[in-house]
């Protein structure tokens, strides 16, 4: 049994090793002396706020096994472990807090929640995992039966993966496309997951308290470019990647038709009450100072600061998807960045000739031969 004094020196002990990252001296002192999770310091954090604020996945996940108390409230400044997790800038820990009952909507002293800090200090990647944050429930209730007689609307399979398809927090349409899989476009499954989408967002409208606008309308966006995927499915054969490829590529090869698909998306939103609704169309609508219809749903629905599917290269963006720190490279010009092979892969109808002209500025090479593709799509990575 430790003395009064000991104790303080262990709990001291505690809070320095999560401070140190030390994590295995951590599990030893927690393993020898009989110390609770929540102990506090002297400003009312709990060593789960403390790995939080370290942005430490491992110490996180351990001591939230280990029961911790993730909605804690006793900080001077009343910050839970979600904002300090918003602040450090890691969006797994904010992912791992959620997923144990973080609530997203609690306040700190000044009235900001966990994403109004982390957008404050530039975390966006957090503030988008904590808006479109949806628990698994949700989902996974839509494949139980309503009654004894009838059929779940969801077949119980596509829950985990429809609770994983909505969670995306890159919403740029290319993105999405890439991350619908197969069995969605197999059978009758995309009208099934079409549905459910659209009574989600009808649901999340009609909430009374803590409505989400955003999160209904990426609902609807969802469901509309899976419908439209499937749509392709029906004349391109049974190859199942054949429909998301010929989407991505219309996309990409056709600004125009971008640009109307998504002005279509926004047109045909059901609640034009909401005030996300009145904001896209303000937005779409303001002259020379009008945005496209990408950029105000990247910026409005998907935490993403305005870009072009032209203008991806100075900010490491992926040329294909829009994917943050991008890390590869095209083989040859070294001009535009890709998440990996498949990424560019797709992109080369696009790119080819681009790539063509960056690589051969000032020589009278002009085209680009099948060694030079083998090499630049083996060769990501090189820059």
């Amino acid at each position: 049994m430790l003395t009064n004094e000991e104790q303080k020196e262990c709990i001291q002990e505690i809070f320095k090793c999560i401070f140190m990252n030390d994590f295995v001296k951590l599990q030893e002192l927690f393993s020898k002396y009989d110390i609770r999770t929540d102990i506090l310091d002297e400003h009312g954090m709990t060593p789960l706020q403390h790995a939080a604020y370290k942005g430490n996945e491992q110490i996180v996940r351990w001591l939230l096994s280990k029961g911790a108390d993730v909605n804690s409230g006793k900080h001077k400044y009343q910050y839970t472990a979600l904002h300090f997790a918003a602040l450090s800038g890691n969006p797994i820990v904010c992912s791992l807090l959620l997923s144990a009952g973080a609530k997203s909507e609690a306040t700190n002293s000044v009235g900001r929640t966990a994403s109004q800090m982390g957008a404050f200090v530039g975390n966006h990647n957090c503030v988008s995992v904590i808006s479109n944050y949806v628990p698994v429930d949700e989902v996974m209730r839509y494949t139980f039966p309503d009654s004894v007689d009838s059929e779940p609307k969801l077949p119980p399979v596509l829950g985990p993966l429809v609770h994983k398809f909505i969670m995306m927090t890159n919403i740029h349409p290319v993105k999405v496309a890439m991350e619908i899989p197969p069995v969605f476009l197999a059978d009758d499954n995309a009208s099934k997951i079409y549905k459910v989408l659209n009574i989600m967002c009808e649901e999340e409208i009609k909430k009374q308290l803590e409505k989400n606008e955003v999160m209904a309308f990426k609902y609807h966006y969802l469901a509309a470019i899976l419908i439209e995927i499937a749509k392709y499915h029906d004349f391109k054969g049974d190859k199942q990647s054949e429909p998301k490829e010929h989407f991505i590529k219309k996309i990409l090869k056709s600004e125009v038709y971008l640009e109307q698909f998504l002005k279509d998306c926004i047109r045909m939103f059901p609640h034009r009450d909401c005030t996300i609704f009145r904001q896209m169309v303000a937005s779409l609508t303001k002259g020379k100072e009008s945005m496209s219809a990408l950029n105000v749903i990247l910026v409005m629905i998907g935490n993403r600061r305005s870009m072009g599917v032209d203008s991806f290269g100075e900010e490491r963006v992926c040329g294909t998807c829009a994917e943050n720190n991008a890390s590869k490279k095209c083989a040859k010009c070294k001009a535009v960045q890709y998440c990996d092979r498949e990424c560019q892969r797709i992109h080369w109808f696009v790119h080819k000739k681009e790539c063509n002209r960056e690589a051969n500025s000032g020589n009278n090479q002009t085209m680009v031969d099948s060694a030079h593709v083998a090499e630049s799509l083996s060769a990501l990575g090189v820059k």
